[in-house]
């Protein structure tokens, strides 16, 4: 579905599609139509989560889950409602390298984990610079926020599926570029119910030069250090030195947790990447840039 009907009709039909739409709602009420991926940008996420819902039809929504942590309350009550799932697309957690980051954490190689530190920042983008028409990853009607918004839930996603959930956060936000309306340097600090504590920092208008995408686990053993985007191989520093961990990804990123969904709605297995657990991380965005 497109809201360019010529772009779905050739999309479609250069893979031998047998439908396409050009209106949402058509595609929801289609009786043939028996899940619906919503990749739309965040602000119309709730809206096409319930109506998809409503109409029978389990959802695959992508992150963040919507703009605002009560919208996705709102999706979790009418899941519940009409007993239809919701999932979202925290794919990361399936993919191999994340899961030998946790896999490396639970079988406590670097002992007790007593901190972390999440550390992020890249330039601009070239459209950043372009006043009379941003991204909407940069305009927070539409996204939610700014790029920390896009890029962060990923991060706090994550740590939360390793360690649990993040019961306090606090932050500050600032625009130092003063290439948009949504903020473009945060800090952060939480807390996770466990007791374990980390904090955080996001520049999305750094020179090249200061790029960096690592999370740093620290345990009374050693740490682990990996990256959300970039996949360094993971560094494991212990007694033993420091070893690099390579683990490839498959070759399509998404296809872990999509199958798992699938296996889900087959009766299978259960998939835990539903909407009750993105929620939290919502959350935690909506408390660190102060909307809660």
């Amino acid at each position: 579905m497109s809201r360019d009907g010529a772009k779905a009709q050739a999309y479609a039909e250069k893979r031998n599609i047998p439908k396409w739409y050009d209106d949402a709602l058509s595609l929801i009420e289609d009786p043939d139509v028996n899940a619906v991926y919503i990749a739309t940008p965040p602000s119309s996420h709730a809206t096409y989560a319930i109506m998809a819902m409503k109409a029978g039809k389990p959802v695959y929504v992508e992150k963040p889950m919507a703009v605002t942590y009560e919208e996705c309350t709102r999706i979790n009550r009418i899941s519940r409602e009409t007993g239809v799932p919701c999932f979202v697309a925290y794919y990361r957690r399936y993919m191999p390298y994340f899961m030998k980051v946790k896999e490396l954490v639970q079988n406590q190689v670097i002992g007790n984990v007593i901190n972390i530190q999440i550390r992020f920042a890249q330039p601009p983008y070239d459209l950043d610079y372009n006043k009379n028409n941003l991204p909407w990853r940069v305009q927070p009607d539409i996204s939610g926020g700014g790029y920390f918004y896009d890029l962060a839930p990923h991060q706090l996603d994550l740590l939360q599926d390793i360690f649990g959930c993040i019961l306090e956060a606090n932050g500050y936000k600032s625009n130092r570029g003063g290439l948009y309306p949504a903020e473009d340097t945060l800090s952060a600090c939480f807390q996770f119910d466990s007791g374990l504590v980390g904090s955080g920092s996001w520049c999305f208008v750094a020179h090249e030069s200061a790029k960096e995408d690592r999370i740093e686990i620290i345990g009374d053993k050693g740490m682990i250090c990996f990256s959300t985007f970039t996949y360094d191989p993971i560094a494991l520093h212990t007694v033993n030195g420091r070893e690099e961990i390579v683990v490839p990804n498959p070759e399509h990123v998404q296809q872990p947790l999509i199958q798992a969904v699938v296996d889900h709605l087959l009766g299978k297995s259960i998939c835990t990447c539903d909407g009750e657990s993105a929620t939290t991380t919502n959350w935690v965005m909506d408390k660190i840039l102060g909307k809660l």
